[in-house]
């Protein structure tokens, strides 16, 4: 079958000239997903929060983009990731950022294949090394010999290590922030001028404080209302956001425990829920 006239797809000759349908979100950072590793609703669940309907108690896997001036930064790869940035209209990807390697972390990773031929170039992956060798190992088949495989079979990858040595990307300082992810795992949490983001985490080890100092953002980890054993819980999100004293803190990466308004209703003026969608301005 001959492709549609125009079409936007791999195999059309038309599909690396044209430049990608984008909404240009250029000194913002877009909250794609807020919800923990199995999303909210809950497969199965019949509680509340689930069955509410309450489109902010909606959440898919975390990531978040952020509109750098030489190009989108997305961090994280969600196995939401097409269906967050179709909603977001978000079209093109000019570099990856990953916090750790955790599955509802990296999954969506294959979701980026399509962003080869808009770039014109493998997709550059940021991350530690710990990162990198979990990336290679459950997708081995990027990094094979490709063979007679057409274009656009598997994404086109391009590795740069990292560590927690600030470093520039796309136009912007970008400084890595140490968290502890329990007692096992190890997590990095990423500032960029005065926004700092930091998923995944259940304490922030004692050098990694002087990094969140004089902050307007602070996007942070709070998992349900409990304790759990490597995630903060909301009251101690709060205690961590009160020692921050940003500006304006959101906390994410909430199961179904965590109602969107009536939890909001008894944070802290300056603290609140994030939700997918929120757009926060970078500062």
């Amino acid at each position: 079958m001959a492709p549609v006239a125009g079409c936007n797809l791999p195999g059309n000759a038309s599909f690396v000239k044209k430049s990608p349908v984008t909404t240009d979100i250029r000194g913002q950072l877009v909250v794609l997903g807020s919800g923990t590793s199995v999303g909210v609703p809950v497969v199965g669940c019949g509680c509340a929060v689930c069955q509410g309907g309450d489109p902010r108690n909606q959440r898919t896997r975390c990531a978040v983009v952020m509109g750098l001036p030489d190009g989108n930064l997305l961090i994280d790869t969600p196995p939401d990731l097409r269906t967050q940035l179709l909603r977001e209209r978000i079209g093109i990807v000019h570099s990856v950022l990953y916090t750790h390697g955790h599955a509802d972390h990296i999954f969506g990773l294959d979701e980026l294949r399509l962003q080869q031929f808009y770039l014109g170039h493998p997709v550059p992956l940021y991350c530690e090394p710990v990162v990198e060798d979990r990336i290679r190992r459950s997708f081995d088949y990027a990094f094979d010999d490709p063979g007679t495989r057409h274009a656009g079979a598997i994404p086109q990858l391009e590795m740069h290590s990292i560590s927690t040595d600030p470093f520039e990307l796309l136009g912007s300082r970008v400084t890595p922030i140490r968290l502890q992810h329990g007692p096992r795992f190890e997590a990095l949490g990423f500032r960029v001028g005065g926004v700092a983001y930091c998923t995944d985490a259940n304490a922030i080890p004692a050098e990694s404080w002087s990094r969140l100092e004089g902050l307007d953002v602070f996007i942070l980890d709070a998992l349900r209302v409990r304790p759990h054993a490597t995630h903060f819980s909301l009251d101690e999100a709060v205690a961590v956001a009160e020692r921050v004293g940003a500006a304006q803190t959101y906390f994410t990466h909430m199961n179904h425990e965590v109602d969107h308004h009536a939890t909001n209703e008894r944070l802290p003026a300056s603290m609140e829920l994030a939700y997918d969608g929120l757009r926060i301005n970078l500062v």
